[in-house]
């Protein structure tokens, strides 16, 4: 326990509050009660005796009881009413009942505010436990890919649209196979449990497939397949306007020069140069999603494109793309990228997760899943 009685989670979860807000709104936060209560002190002596600055007094407490610590909202309740008993004795109690009025007023309010400091401490812990629980399952069902795998370097990321909600419909997997590196990413159409269990559906089928077929288009139909056969098999999984939007790329282990990419209805991944160039890799022909062949259905096709040495490769869902400024624009990958040096896929992903935050003016409106592979130079 830390001193007053909090917790490390309640500690935490005001930090998450205000680390949430923008850089001006959390210095204005943090001193918002303070200038209550001062400006109710210069509300007092600047005004006929006519004038409360009770309002003022109130206030504090209960703009302290969501942000500050119980420790932190009982010093500023008893500030607030310790300011308001000075400045009824201060005017010598010319009103007895307007000044009892205006002190129990302050009194109650910063009663309730501790009442208030409470019910919030006690939400934090809940939604701190909620989100323990989510990132367990993150990390169960999108494991961070290691650094190197044969000889690539790799990165990953999951941003969720809500502090809350850490894991959706939205996945990556890497893996390294006798085929060489493959890897995965993709998005489950619709919202909640459905679509997470859609996702470990394909991660699952992918990861046997991927070890055990000699093609893209033959992973691409065991994908297919398992989510067939899992919607007959549960029913209300296909229900779930239930569709998958992936791309599957393929790196040979012998030949990392080349890059073998299958699209189902995915946003096309970025090919980015050593010297800034960028290629967006749009598939030769297009595909619908996984799960909808019952719909129309083709042969699938695989994309081959050279992988230059010191090249990135980046690979993400339409969370990016979607993202929204103030007036309506959507963020463009493709424009914000091309011609600019990064120093690594770790380099390249914090650079997109922070763009698109700025470009939406905080949180995404939706999830968004990132992968970024690099062949070294001299590879």
């Amino acid at each position: 326990m830390l001193r007053g009685g909090r917790s490390s989670t309640d500690e935490q979860e005001r930090r998450a509050r205000h680390d949430g807000m923008p850089p001006l709104a959390r210095r204005l936060a943090r001193w918002l009660p303070a200038l209550l209560i001062l400006g109710g002190v210069a509300f007092d002596l600047t005004t006929p005796s006519q004038y409360t600055a009770a309002p003022f007094f109130a206030a504090a407490p209960l703009v302290a009881a969501p942000l500050y610590t119980l420790r932190g909202t009982a010093l500023t309740a008893a500030t607030a009413l310790a300011g308001e008993i000075a400045v009824i004795t201060y005017h010598g109690m010319n009103n007895y009942t307007k000044s009892v009025t205006e002190s129990l007023t302050v009194l109650v309010v910063a009663l309730l505010a501790l009442g208030i400091n409470r019910v919030v401490r006690r939400s934090d812990a809940r939604l701190a436990s909620v989100r323990d629980v989510s990132e367990a399952a993150q990390r169960a069902v999108l494991p961070m890919p290691p650094e190197r795998m044969a000889g690539l370097v790799i990165a990953a990321r999951y941003v969720g649209a809500r502090a809350d909600a850490r894991i959706g419909g939205d996945l990556y997997a890497v893996q390294d196979t006798p085929h060489g590196v493959r890897m995965i990413v993709g998005d489950v159409r619709g919202k909640g449990l459905g679509a997470v269990e859609a996702a470990v559906i394909v991660i699952g089928a992918f990861r046997e497939a991927a070890e055990q077929e000699a093609t893209l288009e033959a992973v691409a139909g065991r994908l297919e397949r398992a989510l067939q056969r899992e919607g007959k098999r549960r029913e209300g999984l296909d229900e779930y306007e239930g569709f998958t939007t992936a791309v599957l790329a393929e790196i040979p282990t012998k030949e990392q020069s080349v890059l073998r990419v299958l699209n189902r209805g995915h946003p096309s991944p970025l090919l980015i140069a050593a010297d800034g160039g960028l290629c967006e890799l749009a598939p030769g022909s297009p595909a619908l999603p996984l799960g909808m062949t019952e719909v129309a259905g083709w042969p699938d096709r695989t994309d081959e494109v050279f992988f230059p040495a010191g090249g990135l490769l980046l690979l993400f869902t339409d969370g990016v793309t979607e993202a929204r400024d103030r007036v309506g624009r959507f963020y463009d990958p493709t424009a914000r990228l091309r011609g600019r040096h990064f120093l690594g896929p770790d380099d390249l992903l914090d650079t997109v997760v922070e763009e698109v935050s700025r470009h939406s003016g905080g949180a995404p409106a939706d999830d968004m899943a990132l992968l970024a592979v690099q062949r070294p130079l001299g590879a």
